[in-house]
């Protein structure tokens, strides 16, 4: 048996919990039998798994035509400061592409792998200049053990801790910034969009990558695409600033469409009993709103269901959340959802009670 399994939720410090077989494998399929097998028969049911070609259709071709519209009126508008709202624009446009690549590597989209990979090279690799094979790979981890502080790369620690218990091992500069990380975190984002194109490319200069060789021609296409337009378009200075702006408005859009998820919920660690239901269900937040939101946050303020359910389209998650919401209740299983302010509070409160150790450690001491 490994380290007792760890809960930490919003309003609890660090409470042990139960031990389980689940580990590094991955998520085992559910038995026949189990609540989530009874939960899927009521969602297969009622169609939400069927597949919905006309609409992503639809969604492809508006998101590619504002895409494209958003680069030739940047040529037209020419050299002026005022280039720097169409950067904002665009990153807007940016995490929207992003978010078709994401319903792509779940294959929402297609039921095809092979085509699914494909299209994601063009929404990730060459249209955003992030790799789709290294995200992928990545976010699989994530799905198969969310919030798995030893299993779940999204909580993996670094400059920022997700649990009290990370910040109790943070050790040098990370020290310093996780005493104020809830200040530092918005702020942080602004850098995300650098740190994904970052990635991308770190992940095709190693080997192992599969499709290496391809991810690396597309990531290079983009980057010459990219850097050229905006220094034939813009002087020199305006050119830096715009690309500043574009990738900082677009690394905080997709921070904020991720961070409310998972943040701030029940983190795990060790081996634990939970089964996948649970697992998928008390480490995931929804976000409540109307259409709006459900546009803005590409259906994954419908956290719940996207976990319960992740080659569901994105379109029906707000049809399958009635139905998660009553069967939960059914089981008396903890179902979260709130607003968005409000899971961005709960998010930053959370990362303020990881620090709080190190703020005042004479507390601890006590």
């Amino acid at each position: 048996m490994g380290e007792p399994l760890e809960l930490t939720f919003s309003d609890l410090n660090d409470p042990p919990a139960a031990r389980s077989k689940s580990a590094s494998e991955g998520v085992s399929p559910p038995q026949t039998g189990s609540d989530f097998a009874e939960l899927s028969r009521r969602v297969r049911a009622a169609g939400l798994m069927r597949h919905r070609p006309g609409y992503y259709s639809l969604r492809f071709v508006l998101v590619g035509a504002v895409f494209a519209a958003s680069w030739a009126g940047f040529v037209l508008i020419g050299d002026t400061w005022w280039q720097m709202f169409t950067a904002v624009f665009m990153a807007l446009v940016s995490a929207q592409v992003a978010l078709l690549g994401h319903d792509l590597a779940h294959r929402q989209v297609l039921r095809s792998r092979t085509a699914s990979e494909r299209m994601g090279w063009f929404t990730g690799n060459l249209a955003n200049g992030m790799g789709y094979g290294w995200w992928t790979e990545k976010h699989n981890r994530h799905h198969a053990n969310p919030n798995h502080e030893e299993l779940d790369p999204d909580v993996a620690p670094g400059l920022f801790v997700w649990s009290q218990r990370q910040a109790r091992g943070a050790r040098g500069v990370s020290r310093f910034v996780i005493k104020y990380e809830a200040q530092l975190f918005f702020p942080a984002l602004l850098f995300e969009g650098f740190n994904l194109n970052w990635s991308g490319i770190r992940s095709v200069v190693k080997a192992g990558l599969k499709h290496r060789d391809m991810e690396a021609a597309l990531l290079a296409v983009h980057f010459a695409a990219y850097i050229s337009a905006v220094f034939l378009v813009l002087s020199p200075g305006k050119a830096i600033v715009f690309i500043l702006v574009h990738k900082a408005a677009w690394g905080l859009y997709m921070g904020s469409v991720f961070a409310p998820n998972h943040k701030g919920m029940p983190t795990l660690v060790g081996e634990t009993e939970l089964d996948f239901l649970r697992k998928q269900v008390l480490t995931s937040r929804n976000v409540k709103g109307g259409w709006l939101t459900d546009v803005a946050l590409g259906g994954l303020n419908h956290q719940i269901e996207h976990h319960l359910f992740p080659g569901m389209p994105s379109v029906h998650l707000g049809r399958a959340r009635p139905i998660v919401r009553d069967f939960c209740a059914e089981k008396g299983i903890s179902y979260h959802e709130t607003g968005l302010i409000q899971s961005w509070r709960e998010a930053l409160a959370q990362l303020h009670r990881n620090g709080a150790s190190l703020r005042h450690p004479q507390a601890r001491t006590g």
